[in-house]
């Protein structure tokens, strides 16, 4: 039988965790390929996904190989899948039982139709340990119940589509896009939703909470003092992001105007990183930032003037204060971390 859905899952030291997720997708049977792709663990990893495969052999594939980082792990998962749809989930994350049957469901629907879409779009929840709560992540702007294109995409300020919350048309990633995430970086998510887009015409949101983000350990890469720490992979990411866009998108088309919105985003979340680091090596990097963004004037000049960009190259003290004033009013409003 094909897979209908290959889930793609790079694992790295996942020990502790790992189960929660792997039991979270079994429920999708022979309609979903689980890939485990072991990037180079020193822990139990390796041992529990190899357990999983010979319990599992025709959902699970554990796959191992030597440590390159998230997106090598994920690059690795997606040009091994063989189902139609593809969608990561991280080790640490996992599904919601009664949102993956509705979204194995509706791409059943569409095989049986003989219709395909390139990409879905799906909520998803913060699990916030330190809080002790849960936020929903809804699209709500977006039309429900059919397909649409980009011209229909309208979202609020600050809303975008995370990782998370996509699922692809398989063949889209890695035959259209040809999408190749770079080795030993963190943050490379961003990329896996911002260079496939071009590439996207059809898409569907199926309003249900499918997604758990778990947010909350010390080391996670999206905790706030390990991105200080790592903010030269963040940059690297952001350089990536603005050079594709300025080379390869046409700003005032329906996907232009969405990954610009998405670029501005993430270029405020460096910029405001190294507000908050508040040293002069910090600062100088932040207006190295701004600097490479001037070699592609157009793109420049666009995010310059926007209210992100205006914020974060306030002037002073008074102007670095305000910046991150109102970023903790956007981290409590949109509860990213």
């Amino acid at each position: 039988m094909e897979k209908l859905l290959s889930i793609v899952v790079p694992c790295y030291n996942s020990q502790d965790y790992i189960d929660r997720c792997v039991e979270s997708l079994l429920p999708g049977n022979d309609r979903v390929e689980i890939l485990l792709i072991d990037d180079g663990s020193t822990d139990r990893t390796a041992e529990i996904i190899d357990k999983y495969e010979r319990t599992y052999p025709k959902q699970i594939k554990a796959v191992h190989q030597e440590n390159g980082g998230h997106g090598q792990a994920v690059n690795t998962g997606m040009y091994l899948a063989k189902g139609k749809y593809v969608k990561v989930v991280d080790s640490d994350d996992w599904l919601d039982l009664s949102s993956y049957q509705k979204v194995l469901n509706f791409l059943e629907s569409l095989e049986e139709s003989n219709k395909e879409i390139d990409m879905l779009i799906c909520n998803y929840i913060y699990d916030k340990v330190e809080l002790g709560h849960k936020k929903v992540i809804k699209y709500r702007w977006l039309p429900k119940n059919k397909c649409f294109t980009w011209n229909k995409v309208h979202l609020l300020y600050g809303e975008y589509f995370l990782m998370h919350a996509v699922i692809y048309r398989t063949s889209l990633v890695t035959k259209e896009a040809k999408l190749r995430l770079p080795k030993y970086k963190f943050y490379v998510d961003n990329l896996y939703v911002f260079e496939p887009l071009p590439y996207v015409k059809k898409m569907y949101y199926l309003d249900v909470d499918l997604y758990h983000y778990f947010i909350g350990r010390e080391d996670q890469s999206v905790n706030e003092k390990v991105m200080l720490k790592r903010i030269d992979q963040q940059l690297y990411v952001n350089k990536r992001m603005i050079k594709f866009y300025a080379e390869n998108i046409d700003v005032n088309s329906d996907v232009g105007k969405y990954m610009k919105r998405y670029l501005e985003i993430i270029t405020t979340i460096s910029s405001i990183l190294l507000i908050r680091g508040n040293t002069k090596e910090y600062l100088d990097l932040k207006d190295n930032l701004w600097n490479y963004l001037k070699e592609y004037d157009d793109v420049y000049r666009i995010l310059r003037r926007r209210l992100f960009g205006i914020g974060v190259n306030l002037p002073g003290k008074f102007g670095r204060k305000l910046a991150t004033d109102v970023y903790k009013v956007a981290q409590r409003l949109y509860g990213f971390n």
